[in-house]
Parts: C-alpha cells; structure tokens; sequence
C-alpha cells in the first residue's frame, strides 16, 4: 500500500485534503501530521501523528520510518499572522520545507507537494493577467518565505532531482475549517455571518479586487498536479492558479440574490495595507497546458454553495 502523508493535516487547507485523499485513497493510505490535533473526526481516522515541523529531527525520523510515496507539506503561518510574528513564521515556513526537502534527497519520500500563493507578488508585479514569469516582489514575511521557497524547490529538484510540486494559490474559500490568518480570510467569514443572519464588517476596502478560488477547485488542482506525470511538471518553482477575481462588494451582491436582507460595512485595518500589494487577476496558462488545469465554479455557484453549508451548520461557530 503506498502512503501518503499531510503535514499541517489541521488546518484550513489540510483538512480539506485529507478528505479528499481518504475519498480516492483510503483511510488507511492517508497519514496525517500536525502539531495539534485536527478537530475533524473524519479526518482523524486516518493515523495521526504528533510533530513539529520545525524539529528537522521528528521530521526525518517520521519520513524515514514512514518510506511516504507523497507529502503535502502545508504547514505555514500566513500573511496576516505572520505580520504579527515575522521572525517565527520565516522560522516555519522555511525550517520545515528544507526538513522536507533533505528527507526527499535522501530518498525516504518520492513527491512533495508544497503550496506557494499569491502573495510572492508585490507592487512591481502586474495587476492584472499576472504571467507566470512575473517579477516577484513580495512585501510580507509570508510572501518572502513563499519567494524564498520557490527557489528552494527549483534547486532541490535540479541538484538532487528531487520531485517537488508547487501552486501559487489564491486566496482559498471554505467551509469546513476555520481559515488561518490570512487576508482573504475575509471571503470565508461573510458566508457564515451572512448565513446566519449577522451583519458583516469587511476588513478590506469594498472595491479590493484579489484572486480567489473556492476549496473543492484547490484541492482538485493539487491532486491533479501530483497525479501528473513528471515529464509534464516544467515548472519547478510554482505554477500560478486562477480561478475568479472579485471585491467584497461584488460578494456581498451575489450573497444578497440569496439572502436580500444581508449587510455589509467597510472597515478596513492593516490588511488592506497588504491586499494593494497583490494582483487583481493570474494568468494560469502554464498550469493548463502542462497538465490540463481548468477551473470549475463561479462567485454564484460558490456562494450557494457556501450559504447552504454554513446554514447546516457546518464547522464555524464565530458570530
């Protein structure tokens, strides 16, 4: 049985893939990894496994008992909160990618899936139809070590022939996990206040265009590129990935065909300081040539979507 495993199983991403591996893989072929326990019973039937990403030692031990054919290694501190922390996100997000990358040189994993984002692009960056080859120009730690782990990737891979895959993604839509401190984190809490029927306050301007994609396109995307053969994968650094582009205004629109009686105010804090530096839209040819990417759902189909989980009551608890 081939394994794989998912470190930073318990967050927003994490919990989403591990799902959809344990639907096309199995429970048992599906390992997660965390530093705290993911708060998904689904998920936890899978074996969990305690670890610090940053410990190159726990790390290597579990990857070399573990002989995994494919990590996903998502562990990292996004945009918003490492701001806030910067010394002890680049610690993370770079510490534990080289743990993964020297585990894969020395042969104890044969794929590594890392995520990379948007937010390697800055203000030297185009705004709109951003092509892969763009200038990178990153203004936030969280970008940086994105930057930082790009290039990482593309020389583990050159030197080592390590098999490592990347997607920039935009900002990711949900409902089945509580977002984790990004700035597009905004696009998954006003379809749980507008779902039950709370005003909202949007910490970003209403005419903040970003890139977005709702969960089920990310993960889809992500298990498509790995499923790739390896002669397709060009890029070595990241593949850029576009699904819609839209303002809190034009969500706040398409919420209000559902549920007219929605409001939304504007108080923008420090985050819309780093939304400017993003772009409006990604150019994501690359990713669709070499290896079929096509996006599937709209801001309408995805907001009925979301509205009618969180009115189930799925995960979130916050207004």
């Amino acid at each position: 049985m081939s394994k794989k495993l998912v470190i930073g199983a318990a967050g927003q991403l994490g919990i989403e893939l591990v799902l959809a591996l344990q639907s096309k893989h199995g429970i048992d072929s599906i390992h997660i990894a965390d530093i705290r326990v993911p708060e998904n019973e689904q998920v936890l039937k899978s074996t969990f496994l305690h670890l610090d990403a940053i410990d190159e030692g726990a790390m290597h031990k579990v990857l070399e008992e573990g002989q995994y054919e494919e990590v996903y290694h998502l562990a990292a501190m996004l945009s918003a909160t490492g701001e806030k922390r910067p010394l002890a996100a680049w610690d993370l997000n770079m510490q534990s990618l080289l743990n993964v990358l020297e585990a894969a040189k020395e042969g104890w994993v044969q794929r590594i899936f890392w995520p990379s984002s948007i937010a390697v692009f800055g203000p030297s960056t185009p705004k709109k139809d951003v092509p892969q080859n763009a200038t990178l120009d990153p203004t936030t730690v969280y970008g940086i070590s994105k930057q930082a782990g790009e290039y990482w990737c593309r020389y583990y891979h050159e030197k080592y022939g390590v098999d490592v895959r990347s997607l920039r993604y935009p900002g990711l839509i949900g409902h089945r996990s509580v977002p984790g401190g990004g700035t597009t984190d905004y696009a998954v809490e006003i379809y749980e206040y507008a779902a039950k029927g709370k005003p909202y306050s949007c910490f970003l301007k209403a005419d903040q265009a970003l890139p977005m994609m709702y969960m089920d396109d990310a993960v889809r995307a992500t298990m498509e590129l790995m499923a790739a053969p390896a002669k397709n994968i060009r890029i070595r650094t990241s593949y850029n990935l576009h699904a819609m582009s839209f303002t809190p205004s034009e969500v706040g629109e398409s919420i209000r065909q559902l549920a007219p009686e929605f409001q939304l105010v504007y108080n923008p804090d420090q985050r819309q300081a780093i939304a400017e530096t993003w772009p409006d839209s990604i150019n994501d040819q690359a990713a669709a040539e070499d290896w079929g990417w096509k996006p599937e759902l709209n801001l309408d189909q995805m907001t009925q979507l979301m509205l009618d989980a969180f009115r189930a009551g799925v995960v979130h608890t916050k207004p």
